[in-house]
């Protein structure tokens, strides 16, 4: 070596400077800028030297190599930050000797290597090697894509400079910061270049390996499954260096003993993890089977198990809960306060079954959010409306496709806890086909002596549903038998006008006020316009309708304020024209006058009580009854039995024999589109024929429900209070029910009782004494000595009857 000169030291990070090379160079170091501030004044000439350690702030000696390269500044341009661009033009190599510190920054004696000189034989391998290394750098930036092609044909033209082709190829190999320093350090070109040469060998052989293990993962997937082809990239990335990557089976396994401390889970679920984690180390971790069960552990986990939240047993919170969210519904209250009472009590009651029966819109769904915060528990529902396959009871087995658990499993797993209040919301709704009876698959959930061991297909392990509380809801009793048996059913009937009214002013108006952004004293809806709200815009058993009505008076209402047409707007029956349009039904649906023919009798629907009118005509023929209105067979048979006892009790009833003979009877049932049956219209079908056979009108004011016999007695039915309500709705203000039926107006509210005279009967004679304008006028019969009352004893039993259904 030869040529000592002392020269500015700038330290680099993470680069390596070689001759022939032109860098650019970022520069914060206040040391760093100092000594290239020196140079700018004189040759720009400073030594660039690789720091063993890019972090290190402030390195010394033995923080750098000692092996650089002379730089020359070609450009410096400071930037706002306080930093400094320079680009630099690499020269000699050199080797530092000493370090001497001056002023701020450092300053280094460096030697430069010695110029070689070569022999023919020498020359010949330099040339023959520099030739080698172009060509398998040709080769290394065909296979590596980030290279642009345009630096093989600038290294062409090197071919007659071996030292500046060797040190150009090395700048442009993407080697560690190490191993370009190494490259750097040697001093024969020789050496050198069988250095770069081994290491373009290296480099080209780790790119032949991937540029296989894409093409031959690019072969087994669509182009259009990105992501799919990046994980299977990974995986045979993983098979070539037999990597088994088993950091993902680490967390699992962390997340396993972590639930285990947490004492929730049960012997058997600790025994299947442990059991599922062997399996799934002993997988490929890209393989389909893993990701199932990878997914089963998470599910394994992330269900409660045996964790259970507090449940608050105070009655009087419990009782304050459910009357600041429902009205009325003193029978369910009562239900719910006497089992939190009894679980107070005893400490270790199982979950009830209550299935709350009634028609929409009177709060069941509801009332099971209400049940969950007066007892502290968390809320889980499943709505099982058009449901028709098992396994979204029970799950599917995990041998399928895309399986997961059932929705007792989900929601268990959303609830966060294992005693949920549990609401199954319209469960007169499933359905069933091939897939199997979602019904059937129930029977296990709600069975108190069962559900302590529900086994899904996916878990595959008991799942105690002991302290579930259950509350099932349905429209109508339509449920398979063995489902019922299992259920405590609880009736909703509908609201009477007073509740619909408490509920408004209690719940709904402030509901919409909220949800419409109203302040209070902005709308005043009094109660008389609520009242008529109800009477002439809904007809309904429950609050539904009566909701989107208030919404819609809301609605109109900002509209106004926003508009400044007023601040403050009441709103008077009389406007409700303006606001909600039109009337859309007649309050009082009754018949304006006494009509022949034309008896108006009581049905029950799954949405409430409605009333049903029951039209007679005769007209010339031979003695034929035909009936229309869409009516079931029961129904049927009910206008057939008022026939037959008609035609038995002709002349009592006033009725000429002769006229069977030459006229027809044609009985209907108006609203012809709707389906209808059930026995329950009898006694109004004999009234409407009877009315239309004597020419007697039947008063306007009466209505009716019960099943007749060809005896005459009249039998009980079902549904009492729904058909009282629609008669209170109607209009009407006598009704006739059965005498059997009289025990059930217990169950009906007071208010309706005062307003409707309630008259029991047992025969068809006190029914049509109650229902015709005129007392019926009996013909004599001298042939027949028999006493036409005789057979009208009312029977102290009668048969259980049903009522009369309406299917929308």
């Amino acid at each position: 070596m030869f040529n000592t000169q002392k020269l500015p030291l700038l330290p680099l990070r993470d680069i390596v400077v070689f001759p022939h090379m032109i860098v650019p160079l970022f520069v914060g170091r206040d040391r760093s800028v100092k000594a290239l501030e020196s140079v700018m004044n004189g040759d720009k000439k400073l030594m660039l030297v690789t720091q063993k350690d890019s972090v290190t702030d402030d390195p010394g000696k033995d923080d750098l190599y000692e092996v650089g390269t002379i730089g020359t500044v070609l450009q410096l341009l400071k930037l706002p930050d306080g930093t400094v661009k320079v680009l630099v033009e690499g020269g000699e190599r050199a080797r530092i000797l000493d370090f001497k510190n001056k002023d701020d920054y450092l300053r280094v004696e460096i030697e430069t290597y010695k110029k070689e000189k070569f022999s023919k034989s020498d020359e010949k391998i330099i040339q023959s090697l520099a030739r080698g290394c172009l060509s398998r750098f040709k080769d290394f930036v065909s296979l590596h894509k980030k290279l642009p092609s345009e630096v093989s044909e600038t290294l062409g033209n090197m071919e007659d400079d071996p030292a500046k082709l060797a040190d150009t190829i090395a700048a442009h190999i993407p080697l560690k910061t190490g191993e370009k320093q190494q490259i750097l350090k040697r001093e024969g070109l020789k050496e050198r270049l069988e250095l770069i040469y081994e290491q373009l060998e290296a480099e080209i052989d780790v790119l032949e390996v991937e540029n296989k293990i894409r093409k031959r993962v690019k072969g087994q997937m669509e182009k259009t499954q990105r992501d799919y082809y990046l994980n299977e990239q990974m995986k045979a990335i993983q098979k070539e260096l037999g990597d088994d990557n088993s950091t993902e089976v680490n967390e699992l396994e962390e997340r396993v003993k972590e639930k285990i401390k947490e004492g929730f889970l049960t012997e058997a679920v600790e025994e299947k993890l442990d059991n599922e984690l062997k399996k799934l180390k002993s997988m490929n971790p890209m393989s389909a089977e893993s990701t199932v069960v990878r997914n089963y552990i998470d599910w394994m986990l992330a269900l409660p198990w045996e964790k259970k939240s507090e449940v608050n047993s105070d009655l009087e919170h419990a009782q304050t809960v459910l009357d600041e969210d429902h009205y009325s519904l003193e029978e369910v209250k009562e239900r719910i306060i006497e089992f939190i009472a009894v679980q107070k009590r005893t400490n270790s009651l199982k979950g009830p079954i209550l299935c709350l029966v009634g028609p929409p819109g009177v709060g069941k769904t509801s009332l099971g959010k209400s049940v969950a915060r007066a007892t502290g528990r968390d809320f889980a529902r499943v709505a099982l409306g058009g449901v028709r396959d098992e396994s979204e009871i029970r799950g599917h087995r995990r041998t399928y496709v895309g399986s997961m658990p059932g929705k007792i499993i989900q929601s268990l797993k959303r609830a966060g806890h294992s005693n949920p209040v549990f609401m199954l919301d319209e469960i007169d709704k499933m359905s069933h086909d091939f897939r199997g009876d979602p019904a059937s698959a129930l029977l296990e959930v709600l069975d108190p002596e069962q559900n302590d061991s529900f086994v899904d297909h996916y878990m595959e392990l008991e799942y105690d549903l002991s302290d579930v509380m259950f509350i099932c809801t349905a429209n109508s009793l339509n449920i398979p038998s063995p489902l019922k048996d299992r259920m405590e059913i609880i009736r909703i009937p509908g609201y009477t006008e007073d509740e619909k009214v408490n509920i408004a002013e209690r719940h709904l108006i402030k509901k919409q006020l909220e949800a419409n952004g109203l302040k209070d004293g902005e709308i005043v809806i009094p109660e008389e316009t609520i009242r008529s709200l109800i009477q002439h815009y809904t007809r309904e058993a429950g609050v539904r309708n009566l909701n989107r009505e208030i919404a819609k008076l809301c609605r109109k209402t900002v509209k106004k304020i926003v508009a400044d047409e007023a601040e403050t707007i009441s709103i008077a029956p009389d406007d409700l024209q303006d606001f909600s349009g039109v009337r859309k039904h007649r309050y009082g649906q009754a018949e304006e006058e006494n009509l022949v023919g034309v008896t108006t009798g009581l049905a029950w629907t799954e949405v409430g009580g409605d009333i049903l009118s029951i039209e007679a005509v005769i007209l010339p023929g031979k003695g034929k009854v035909s009936m229309t209105g869409q009516l079931g067979d029961v129904m049927k048979e009910s206008v057939t039995a008022s026939e037959m006892l008609i035609k038995s009790r002709a002349q009592s009833f006033g009725i000429d024999p002769k006229i069977f003979e030459e006229h027809n009877i044609h009985v209907h049932v108006p609203e012809g589109a709707t389906p209808k049956d059930g026995p329950s219209a009898g006694i109004a079908m004999v009234t409407s024929i009877v009315s239309v056979l004597t020419d007697n009108p039947v008063l306007k004011n009466v209505a009716m429900t019960g099943e007749i016999t060809l005896r005459g007695r009249v039998l009980p039915i079902g549904g009492l209070k729904e058909k009282l309500l629609a008669a209170l709705r109607a209009g009407v203000t006598k009704v006739l029910i059965p005498a059997e039926n009289e025990k059930n107006l217990i169950d009906v509210p007071d208010n309706v009782k005062d307003d409707l005279e309630i008259v029991p009967v047992q025969t068809i004679d006190e029914v049509l004494l109650h229902a015709l304008q005129d007392k019926l006028c009996p013909i004599s019969d001298e042939n027949d000595k028999k006493d036409p009352k005789k057979d009208l004893i009312p029977s102290k039993s009668a048969e259980n009857g049903d009522s009369d259904v309406i299917t929308h």
